[in-house]
């Protein structure tokens, strides 16, 4: 160790090598080293937004911006003045890859491939002279008068004048004991981004079917959310489910994962023009089946059938046939169904977590602690989330782009 880095990366995702790179162009010729436990790098980037790699979402104003976060809406608004979304975008593009925005504000190459993410980062990397090991696993980190000792598992050590803890979640790992050991807060970790776990008649059998917009409402808790919804073999799952257990990840998990989901299929509409409008139908097509659906909301066939049967409406009935309190029931199934929630299941592709170090012991204008000098932070290590769309990619982006750029500078 007599030949120290300049700079130590504790993992190899997103924000580990995006500090790195920070790092390493403004300061040349430095040694940089990004250490990762695992096989292989950038793996949370190769299974992100369904192997496209969702890299941010297209919001251009920091405060807007920072409300898409759970936890860190706040204390974000500094670091997004200093790098947004548009910077995210002009990084990438500028070393090649070119980005397209969906319809939903999500941003993706236009590969469709998570891979050109992962190439463009291992180039960069690499031509900046960053250095990149595999299977190695840090068990302890200490000061020492000159920097800082990393101490690997099987025996290998690394000395390192700084340090940036880039390692993801501290749900698992070494991360959390690491920054216990130094003296710094941890705000327990919870899962963030989930999907329900839901065992009911209206769902069984329906697996695949999606809705592009609904209203989904946690009314014991007040969390309310919107946006596609998802039905999967256990339940329900999309972005009105995964934004709604973002922000009630806490909540939740102190509900353990019991409690009543509503449904609105309707979009949120008015719930008297709702029923206007299931008397319109009646009124314009008086011997078509109910089940057959409504032109005002917009549902999957067999979607549209489950809630008819639901609300007790024979699957012959016609709309002349249809009672008032028939009708009042189907208002009821298709503006509030009640689905009893038991349970939750990790989304592998957005999995994040609530908690981390305590943002306020890291000088969020330079992520260093507070508590340990040469010591950055980033990414999912502090007590910082999004909601899914691409929000945690760029909070990635962010607080590791300004630690590798205030490491390099602490040098000057």
């Amino acid at each position: 160790m007599s030949n120290p880095f300049d700079l130590v990366v504790v993992g190899g995702g997103a924000a580990g090598f995006f500090g790195a790179i920070a790092f390493a162009e403004l300061r040349r010729k430095s040694r940089v080293a990004i250490l990762e436990k695992s096989s292989s790098v950038l793996g949370k980037v190769k299974i992100s937004g369904g192997g496209r790699c969702n890299v941010t979402h297209a919001c251009y104003e920091p405060i807007p911006l920072t409300h898409h976060y759970p936890r860190g809406e706040k204390q974000l608004i500094g670091p997004y003045h200093r790098f947004l979304t548009s910077d995210t975008i002009d990084w990438f593009e500028s070393r090649g890859v070119e980005l397209k925005v969906e319809e939903d504000g999500r941003i993706f190459p236009v590969t469709d491939d998570s891979a050109t993410i992962i190439d463009c980062l291992r180039s960069a990397a690499e031509e900046a002279g960053v250095e990149v090991r595999n299977r190695v696993e840090v068990e302890s980190l200490e000061k020492s008068e000159a920097s800082w000792i990393l101490q690997a598992k099987g025996g290998e050590a690394f000395a390192s004048k700084l340090v940036l803890l880039a390692s993801g979640g501290i749900r698992n790992g070494a991360g959390p004991r690491l920054i216990g050991e130094l003296g710094h807060e941890i705000v327990p970790a919870v899962p963030s981004l989930f999907s329900f776990h839901v065992k009911d008649p209206l769902l069984e059998d329906l697996a695949g079917i999606s809705v592009e917009r609904v209203i989904t409402k946690v009314p014991s808790l007040e969390l309310q959310s919107d946006g596609p919804i998802l039905v999967t073999h256990w339940g329900l799952s999309g972005p009105a489910i995964l934004k709604l257990s973002a922000w009630g990840a806490r909540e939740l998990e102190n509900e353990d994962y019991r409690f009543e989901l509503l449904v609105d299929w309707t979009q949120g509409m008015d719930r008297m023009k709702v029923d206007e409008g299931l008397q319109e139908a009646r009124d314009r097509a008086p011997r078509k089946r109910v089940s057959s659906g409504v032109d005002f909301v917009h549902l999957p066939a067999r979607l549209w059938k489950r809630l008819v049967q639901g609300a007790g409406v024979g699957e012959e009935t016609t709309w002349s046939n249809l009672t008032k309190e028939e009708r009042r029931n189907l208002l009821c199934r298709i503006t509030e169904t009640r689905l009893q929630v038991d349970g939750k299941s990790l989304n592998k592709d957005e999995f994040v977590t609530a908690g981390g170090v305590s943002l306020d012991e890291v000088n969020l204008r330079t992520m260093e602690s507070r508590r340990a000098k040469g010591l950055y932070f980033a990414c999912e290590v502090l007590d910082i989330d999004g909601i899914t769309g691409g929000f945690n990619f760029q909070a990635a982006w962010t607080t590791s782009w300004i630690a590798g750029r205030a490491a390099a500078q602490s040098f000057s």
